[in-house]
């Protein structure tokens, strides 16, 4: 129920509130990272870790824990956004390979577009689940990678006879 109520304030709220809540959000803000814009169509969000001393690792650097935390809901949030309320989205997997240090902040980017939808929608509409990866870099301020993410995620568009338990 809590869950419901969530998801309607979410769903009439404009961007900028949801860009607050994830900012308020602790896990989020005890970890440094801060959503910067989430795009009015839902297919763009920008997030960025700040190197705190609180959030590095023995070595002074962004602890990879921060890192992955920083893409963990985006794709799944932007989805279930651009799709509308007839999808369940999840995350299902994620995999990251740490490509060199993160010596400064760190800038994630997500982006979603029309044909990804479409393509959603076309190997959904029959009630088949649909299960991909995206992919997502992290970039330090110079520009330099750290970091390669692929998100998986499932989706599946909501069925309006209810769901039988197996036997």
């Amino acid at each position: 129920m809590l869950v419901r109520f969530l998801r309607s304030i979410a769903e009439r709220s404009p961007t900028f509130v949801m860009r607050m809540f994830f900012n308020i959000y602790p896990p989020y803000f005890g970890s440094g990272i801060k959503v910067e814009e989430i795009s009015s169509d839902y297919k763009y969000l920008r997030v960025r870790l700040k190197l705190r001393f609180y959030n590095r690792n023995y070595v002074g650097t962004q602890f990879g824990g921060s890192i992955y935390s920083m893409t963990d809901p985006h794709f799944m949030y932007l989805l279930l956004n651009s799709l509308g309320s007839e999808y369940i989205v999840w995350d299902k997997a994620a995999k990251i390979e740490f490509l060199k240090p993160g010596k400064t902040d760190l800038i994630a980017e997500f982006r979603i577009d029309d044909n990804l939808l479409n393509e959603i929608r076309e190997k959904t509409k029959t009630g088949d689940k649909f299960v991909f990866d995206l992919p997502v870099d992290v970039f330090d301020l110079n520009g330099m990678k750290v970091a390669e993410l692929s998100k998986t995620l499932y989706v599946r568009k909501k069925s309006d006879k209810p769901r039988q338990a197996a036997t």
